[in-house]
């Protein structure tokens, strides 16, 4: 297991190192001139062209591209064109509440979408099974904006059970904290619930007309223990995976979720910093996400080896 980890950690590199050539290649060749945006609409030619040679944008692209990869390599991933502020501090304090948002999201998911994906499993082609496929049909049609703004009107304006937008930091007491996440949670879930249910039943279904089954149940080995002891434990592989490939997903949701409930998060400044056209937060939010989807890839592939015991790298 340490080897294969150490093999994948080592094959990240590359990925990464496409993922920094990538995003700096296109915001460099994208329009607009981050000295002009930095210098203001009242600034004079001059004062373009000094912060143009302070921030090395006179230089060649190749060359800017090794200062910023030398920098990179420093854990220095620039410094905010618009707040002057180190992107790693920015991203340090937009953190919680995204993580806090993510983490619940996926709890939530887990926790409804398996059960109900082995029940649909277990009653195959009866009403529940139906209402969950609908379920699954809906929740890919409704983009997750309406579900924020459709759970804000009942909950919070007609209801008055939430607030209607907001985050409270968890230093404030939990209570407070939980409470304005519950809402965005429930609407970023929608989405992974009905994806996670939909792959949960169809590996269950797959699984259940095996022989190990049959002899279970041969055996006298009660339902609930053929589903959940056998049934499900051998169909946790592309559970996981999907759950795994979920987290692209849940990344651009929380850029939406946070945008809906004002909630100051990384999402918040993505959009931040892509409508200002802040280059540095844009690379480092880019670089930093990136390297959350690869480390979430190789904690799924290492979760195969214990769901599946035939699993060996």
């Amino acid at each position: 297991m340490l080897a294969f980890v150490s093999r994948r950690l080592l094959a990240t590199i590359p990925v990464l190192v496409m993922v920094a050539v990538v995003v700096f290649a296109i915001l460099r060749f994208s329009p607009g001139d981050p000295a002009i945006i930095m210098a203001g609409d009242g600034a004079t030619p001059e004062r373009i062209v000094q912060i143009r040679q302070t921030m090395g944008l006179d230089q060649p692209v190749i060359k800017q591209f090794f200062i910023w990869g030398g920098k990179l390599l420093q854990g220095d991933l620039g410094t905010s064109l618009m707040s002057g502020v180190p992107v790693t501090k920015l991203i340090g304090q937009r953190l919680e509440p995204s993580l806090s948002l993510a983490v619940l999201t996926l709890v939530f998911t887990l926790i409804v979408a398996i059960p109900l994906g082995v029940l649909a499993a277990w009653r195959q082609g009866k009403l529940l099974d139906r209402a969950v496929m609908g379920f699954s049909v809906l929740g890919f049609s409704v983009p997750v904006f309406v579900t924020g703004y459709v759970l804000i009107w009942l909950f919070a304006i007609k209801l008055g059970w939430f607030n209607v937008q907001g985050y409270s930091p968890l230093d404030k007491g939990f209570w407070p904290y939980l409470h304005r996440l519950i809402l965005p949670s429930l609407a970023l879930s929608t989405v992974y619930v009905a994806l996670i249910a939909r792959i949960t039943r169809t590996s269950v279904i797959e699984v259940m007309g095996e022989d190990f089954i049959r002899t279970a149940r041969s055996k006298g080995l009660g339902e609930t223990g053929v589903l959940l002891g056998h049934a499900l434990r051998n169909a946790a592989v592309p559970i996981a995976t999907v759950v795994g490939l979920g987290i692209a997903l849940l990344i651009s949701g929380v850029v939406v979720t946070e945008s809906v409930f004002n909630i100051p998060g990384l999402g918040r400044l993505v959009v931040e910093a892509v409508l200002a056209r802040d280059y540095p937060v844009i690379q480092g939010l880019t670089l930093f996400f990136a390297f959350v989807y690869v480390f979430i890839n190789l904690v799924v592939d290492c979760a195969y080896t214990v769901f599946d015991p035939r699993i060996r790298y």
